[in-house]
């Protein structure tokens, strides 16, 4: 294709550079932790080439050397390619190609862009292809992302519900469907239903993660494993393993692997719900904590910024707010995600070409989940109070006590004490006065009792 002027600074090549001025400039580079997810499979391929005797061991251990540093983040500054390339991630992977061989040789004591004694395609790139190693550094780099930053904080943040809960049994408050009156129930009830979506967000996370671990590596170009020795692709996610801390597996069908993104497209969904998740107990804990005066006000905000530039002593529920914008955005990412794999679109025929979009959505996801959860728990939870005088003033004006009523004077007479408390201005109790003894009356109108399941 001709000479093309690279930066004497630069450590990538020429294949970089074409990219670098032949794809837009959105301003969204490929994610740093699918770069270092490349380097760490860089790495653990150059091993497996000099174990299989098909790369020179001296030659090994200098791609072993760079590559370790692209995978620490030692060369961040030289990934400069937007995340809008090439389908098959084919750019970056050369960028890395590029890198690590310049970087290589440097040790080497060679000059960049020598492609001596290491060169990008025949030694860094030996036995692998874009379309194997892209979708390979992909699964790593969610996985390890999932298991290292964003599981603690879902973790950490189903205690902090789970504290809340058993902290607040006690407070009976107005139950609401619908937005309207229903039976009493308990905050600390409320708080358990948090705590549990949660928990179960965790464990669909980890279902998907799953999938995650096995690898499209040894498929090389459409999944045949051309130019790969057999036993390529397993001896690199063993490799892999052992230096990660985490399994690998070589994928059973490495048609499938390249294909389609499917095992993405799952770990989407579940970052997806559990943003849901997140979203549903923000917006309530707005809703309970709207006032101070003319809303819920069962729950107390934390004071921890001026809430308007013109109402003076105004607090706003921005934690919540923030989280839900960010729930918001992991939704548009997993329309994204699965627009990115559906057939016709961007998995076509023996490979998947919308790649670099699938990783970076994933990723922002993962990392917006991860903060999502960290601000609940550090900036929302530990200040959130409870009223307990309010809530349970409010629980015993609801109209809906009636409930309690119906299995001794039937529906219909229920109803009409509603009709005659609304219509009069009475409590539950004094519309029903007559009805029953007033110690019955008394004992089942009780709200407490009424979240008890009796």
């Amino acid at each position: 294709m001709g000479s093309v002027r690279v930066p004497e600074w630069a450590l990538w090549g020429a294949g970089t550079e074409r990219a670098r001025h032949n794809f837009p400039k959105s301003g969204r580079m490929v994610p740093l932790e699918i770069i270092h997810a490349i380097g760490a499979i860089k790495s653990a391929c150059a091993r497996v080439n000099s174990d299989l005797g098909r790369l020179d061991p001296k030659l090994a251990e200098l791609i072993v050397a760079a590559s370790a540093e692209v995978a620490s983040g030692n060369h961040d500054a030289h990934f400069l390619l937007d995340v809008f390339q090439t389908g098959s991630g084919t750019s970056a992977n050369m960028n890395a190609n590029e890198v690590i061989a310049n970087r290589a040789n440097e040790i080497a004591g060679s000059a960049r862009g020598s492609k001596h004694p290491v060169h990008p395609n025949d030694h860094v790139n030996l036995g692998q292809s874009s379309n194997d190693v892209f979708p390979s550094a992909l699964h790593v780099a969610a996985a390890l992302h999932a298991r290292s930053v964003l599981m603690p904080k879902l973790e950490r943040l189903e205690k902090s519900l789970q504290e809340k809960a058993e902290a607040w049994i006690g407070v009976v408050k107005p139950g609401r469907t619908h937005l309207m009156d229903a039976t009493p129930v308990r905050m600390g009830q409320v708080f358990s239903g948090y705590a549990e979506q949660i928990r179960l967000g965790i464990k669909r996370l980890a279902s998907s993660m799953e999938g995650l671990r096995h690898l499209a590596i040894g498929g090389s170009a459409v999944g045949t494993g051309i130019n790969t020795h057999p036993e390529f692709g397993g001896r690199v996610c063993r490799s892999l393993s052992g230096r990660l801390g985490m399994d690998f597996f070589e994928a059973e069908n490495h048609f499938e692997a390249q294909g389609a993104k499917d095992a993405l497209l799952h770990h989407s969904a579940s970052l997806k719900t559990a943003a849901v998740s997140l979203s549903r107990i923000a917006s309530d804990i707005r809703l309970m904590g709207s006032g101070p005066n003319c809303g819920l006000g069962e729950l107390i905000l934390p004071e921890i910024q001026p809430g308007s530039s013109i109402m003076p002593g105004k607090v706003n529920p921005v934690i919540c707010e923030a989280v839900i914008q960010m729930a918001i955005r992991i939704l548009a990412n997993d329309l994204a995600v699965s627009v990115a794999d559906f057939g016709g679109v961007g998995s076509i025929l023996e490979l998947n070409v919308a790649m670099p979009l699938i990783g970076d959505a994933v990723i922002e996801s993962s990392r917006l989940l991860s903060e999502s959860s960290r601000v609940f728990s550090e900036n929302l939870l530990p200040g959130l109070e409870v009223d307990k005088d309010r809530c349970e003033r409010l629980a015993g004006l609801s109209m809906m006590a009636a409930t309690r009523l119906a299995p001794y004077i039937g529906y219909d007479e229920a109803a009409r004490v509603v009709k005659r408390a609304l219509a009069e201005g009475l409590t539950i109790k004094e519309a029903a006065s007559g009805l029953l003894p007033e110690e019955k009356l008394e004992e089942i109108l009780d709200p407490g009792s009424m979240t008890e399941g009796k």
